[in-house]
């Protein structure tokens, strides 16, 4: 008979492996139809709101079902030059003039809230408490893919999600600020990107 931290083992293997098979390669800021470029740097942005887009990226979750939008960010600095992007601002902004910022991506996990669930049509409602759930937005993949880049080298990429607690509408575009060249501290032009519905 096998003790039992052998089997424990087993299993973490299969689930680290099942882990690293989930690979995200959404392709360069160029294939996308959202993009701008200022300077040769090209700010690319898609909004993941359907359960199809956002399977690609999270796995099971659909962070839109709960509140949450993830839009997706890609640069790339086609520039002889590194980037700075540790002053990096990014706002959600609507048709209408509203803006939203960002979701602190380990902060994604606590606002998320569960769809509601049809009550019960005989024997009354459910006692509170009965069935306890994980949040379903906390997920590894949402913390994964958030954008952390800090600094770009010349002719490379970074992409990562930030997250919104917005609904996704016609006509909203995706605000960004606070590239900045390493070596002189110029700031690029701000971009401005349609998010397609």
């Amino acid at each position: 008979m096998k003790p039992l931290w052998i089997g424990a083992l087993a299993v973490m293997c299969i689930a680290a492996a099942d882990h690293a098979d989930k690979k995200f390669s959404p392709g360069p800021a160029s294939s996308y139809s959202s993009k701008q470029t200022n300077d040769q740097v090209t700010v690319a942005a898609a909004a993941y709101d359907t359960d199809e887009l956002a399977h690609t990226a999270f796995g099971k979750v659909s962070p839109y079902q709960y509140g949450v939008l993830p839009v997706l960010v890609i640069i790339q600095n086609d520039t002889g030059q590194a980037m700075r992007l540790d002053s990096l601002q990014v706002e959600y902004t609507t048709l209408g003039g509203s803006r939203v910022e960002p979701t602190p991506m380990d902060e994604v996990k606590f606002v998320g809230s569960a769809p509601k669930r049809p009550q019960p049509t005989m024997g009354g409602p459910i006692p509170p408490g009965l069935f306890k759930k994980k949040n379903p937005l906390n997920e590894l993949e949402i913390v994964e893919r958030g954008f952390v880049a800090r600094m770009l080298p010349p002719h490379e990429s970074a992409m990562g999600f930030f997250y919104f607690q917005a609904k996704h509408l016609p006509g909203a575009k995706l605000y960004l600020t606070g590239i900045t060249e390493a070596k002189s501290g110029k700031g690029l032009v701000y971009f401005e990107i349609p998010l397609e519905k």
